[in-house]
């Protein structure tokens, strides 16, 4: 398969492009996003069967099961970074073998339906974490293996893309079936 097929498959939104810099409008209108991320999963995954859920969006890709698990735990990571951010001098982020954890018996026996409820509380919480920053906090820094060191306004840019990127895999399987 030729690679832009493949990368336009495998990242429906395409790649991550940071805004720079970033105005307090610009960060309203990614913060704002977060509400509607959890509601918009739950509201086009609800009706699917198990073996729907079982689908993979592209060939060895993770299944729509996978996916959303995949987003309650790379979220409550998130989550905890930023919080980490906000209390200690550039702390280093945790980093997890997200392909292994998707291939933990949790995936296929806990139901979709936890992931999407703690989605939507721990985007609550985030949405309000956020909104009682200052703009001076969004310059607080993370360092990440991959990326080095970079500002939360660049982190929470990359959440909303990260949740917009695998709920437009999840659509585009559910299309392609449809």
């Amino acid at each position: 398969m030729d690679n832009r097929l493949l990368d336009s498959i495998r990242f429906p939104i395409g790649q991550f492009q940071p805004i720079l810099p970033m105005t307090h409008e610009d960060r309203n209108k990614v913060i704002s996003q977060i509400p509607e991320i959890s509601h918009r999963l739950r509201g086009v995954t609800q009706e699917l069967s198990p073996i729907q859920l079982d689908t993979s969006y592209r060939l060895e890709g993770w299944t729509i099961r996978q996916i959303i698990h995949h987003l309650a735990d790379n979220d409550m990571n998130a989550y905890l970074r930023f919080k980490r951010v906000l209390t200690e001098d550039e702390p280093m982020a945790n980093t997890y073998r997200e392909d292994l954890w998707a291939g933990l018996h949790d995936y296929q026996q806990t139901p979709t339906e936890d992931s999407l409820a703690l989605l939507e509380l721990l985007h609550r919480r985030f949405y309000i974490l956020l909104r009682g920053m200052e703009s001076v906090d969004f310059q607080r820094k993370l360092r990440t293996e991959v990326l080095g060191s970079i500002t939360l306004d660049i982190a929470l840019q990359r959440f909303v893309w990260h949740n917009r990127h695998h709920l437009a895999q999840i659509e585009s399987v559910i299309d392609k079936y449809n």
